[in-house]
């Protein structure tokens, strides 16, 4: 059997010595070979990447990446579809995929998992399933390898920091805003008692997403994180480009810069 993924993403921090870029890709926007492009050219930069499966009713995404999803949906991108995207990519960084329960269930979560470990996933992030209904799912995950990686957010009380700290694998996914993907980030006192507080409760590593626009706003994070994941911003340089090329040199262009400003 493959190295477990939550030993996968535990060497990439360790090996790393520094705060991780985690960028993320919608599978099949704008469409299904863009997105396994700049899939690899982030991977050039990137210590883990974030490969999103498009979905219907993304309750965690904001206005960027649901659109971004649609015009996926649209296009006829289905979850083999990414998956088979991280299977491109085994010769890069960790890949965790990150998709809602109903995807997961509608297949059957061993199917799922299955599939998603046959492509060599190495953990998978489910904003919609709270901790403490994850057990049959997280018994699925470990049982072929791949790692549930749980979220935190501001709204997030002591206790349940301590029950996601118990089952925690691979990191955890700290949201640094109250609300959707997509909005204003600001590294202020209250993102840093978020993280500190959450640090008290949960041993692997943190990173924070959210918001994160900037290399200087992803260096500043590294501060006090073990990574950041930036999403709508790479889906907004991509939509923004005036063709494929652009698109292209676009991604290429912020994952060096952003890459640049962790190592610094």
């Amino acid at each position: 059997m493959p190295e477990p993924g939550a030993l996968r993403l535990e060497r990439a921090f360790r090996a790393a010595g520094r705060p991780l870029f985690v960028p993320y890709v919608m599978g099949g926007y704008p469409d299904l070979d863009a997105s396994r492009r700049h899939a690899r050219i982030l991977a050039r930069h990137a210590d883990i990447i974030e490969l999103g499966v498009p979905f219907s009713d993304p309750l965690a995404d904001g206005p960027t990446i649901q659109a971004a999803g649609q015009q996926a949906l649209d296009g006829g991108t289905r979850p083999w579809d990414v998956l088979r995207i991280a299977g491109d990519l085994r010769d890069g960084p960790p890949v965790v995929v990150m998709t809602y329960f109903n995807t997961v269930i509608a297949h059957g979560a061993e199917q799922f998992l299955n599939e998603a470990a046959g492509n060599g996933v190495a953990g998978i992030i489910v904003p919609d399933l709270p901790v403490d209904e994850a057990a049959e799912v997280r018994e699925v995950a470990q049982g072929v390898g791949v790692a549930l990686v749980a979220l935190a957010a501001p709204t997030t009380d002591d206790a349940r920091m301590a029950e996601i700290g118990l089952s925690a694998e691979g990191f955890v996914y700290l949201v640094a805003v109250t609300g959707v993907t997509g909005g204003q980030m600001a590294l202020d006192d209250r993102l840093r008692a978020l993280v500190e507080r959450a640090r008290r409760h949960i041993k692997v590593p943190l990173v924070v997403g959210f918001g994160v626009r900037t290399p200087e706003q992803a260096r500043q994070i590294g501060d006090i994180a073990d990574g950041v994941v930036i999403a709508s911003e790479i889906i907004r340089r991509i939509g923004d480009a005036p063709d494929a090329d652009a698109a292209d040199a676009a991604v290429e262009a912020f994952g060096n810069a952003i890459a640049g400003a962790l190592r610094t």
